[in-house]
């Protein structure tokens, strides 16, 4: 890749050794990887994939057994990384008798973040988390979601170059997630980069710029959306259309009437024209003409299913 890397791995391995009997686990498989600086990186697989660990050896929370890799850039010092760096854990404990605002000042100066600028950077961050209100109420009142919220706001509280967030949405309801998709893409937006690992795939599509798969600790797919999404066609409806009417395109094409309403998927793009220049002269309206592709879901079953 020609752009600056956040994140490279070379044959990056993670092998658990019982300490008794039992077989060595093979948590990360020779895992080569570079991410860009500036994107959403989806980091995707099913449980047990090697996700998480990958996570951790890259904080230096858990060590190598094989290969090499840095964040940021190479040869940084890993106290110098750590001070950039903002990490969400998938289940985050907090110390449930502070409030929000306590427990941010203390992880400040833990950052040693001076503090008018620390008590600056909490008003900011309550808000864009939404928790203004409860700044004062303590944790162990908290939801599950309001405590994600605490989450993310601690993972920001240094200002960090790198994000690395691990099931970021998990527990919060539909607006709390919309809110988190619009934090992320603002994330984006002034040059972070996020590393994300999510098991709603669906969040996944709407905001990753690039998206890799791990299959039992290996890499077994990477790259952009429209590069690992197969093209299912395209989408044409219309309605108006005489009960009689069919496409002039060849066999191959799947047709449905709903009432008034025909959706016709076509195989090729190439058939758009003169199908829909056949709607217009047989007197129907054209609603939509739609490329449809596979969802990220589909495309996670399909690899899953791969032996």
């Amino acid at each position: 890749m020609s752009e600056p890397l956040a994140v490279c791995t070379e044959q990056l391995t993670k092998v658990y050794r019982p300490w008794l009997r039992g077989r060595p686990v093979v948590a990360v498989d020779s895992l080569t990887l570079a991410v860009e600086r500036g994107i959403i990186f989806g980091f995707l697989g099913a449980n047990g994939a090697g996700k998480t660990t990958t996570i951790k050896l890259l904080l230096r929370l858990a060590f190598p057994t094989s290969g090499s890799f840095w964040v940021l850039q190479p040869g940084l010092n890993p106290g110098a990384a750590r001070a950039r760096i903002g990490y969400l854990p998938e289940n985050p404990t907090f110390y449930d008798h502070l409030t929000p605002e306590e427990l941010l000042a203390l992880y400040g100066e833990l950052f040693a973040i001076p503090n008018p600028q620390l008590r600056r950077r909490i008003d900011e961050l309550l808000s864009m988390v939404g928790l203004q209100r409860w700044r004062r109420v303590q944790l162990r009142q908290f939801s599950k979601g309001m405590l994600q919220r605490v989450g993310v706001a601690q993972a920001l509280l240094n200002d960090p170059d790198l994000l690395f967030l691990d099931e970021p949405t998990s527990g919060l309801d539909p607006v709390g997630r919309r809110e988190m998709r619009d934090l992320l893409l603002q994330l984006r937006a002034v040059g972070k980069t996020v590393l994300l690992n999510s098991h709603l795939l669906s969040e996944v599509e709407m905001v990753c710029d690039r998206v890799a798969f791990l299959r039992r600790g290996k890499l077994v797919r990477e790259g952009t959306l429209n590069q690992l999404l197969q093209r299912q066609g395209t989408e044409v409806v219309a309605t108006g259309l005489p009960p009689d009417f069919a496409p002039p395109v060849p066999n191959g094409y799947r047709a449905a009437r709903e009432g008034d309403r025909l959706t016709v998927l076509l195989p090729d793009h190439d058939l758009v024209r003169p199908v829909v220049q056949s709607i217009f002269a047989a007197g129907g309206n054209l609603v939509a003409v739609t490329p449809k592709r596979e969802s990220l879901e589909e495309l996670f079953m399909r690899i899953e299913g791969e032996e």
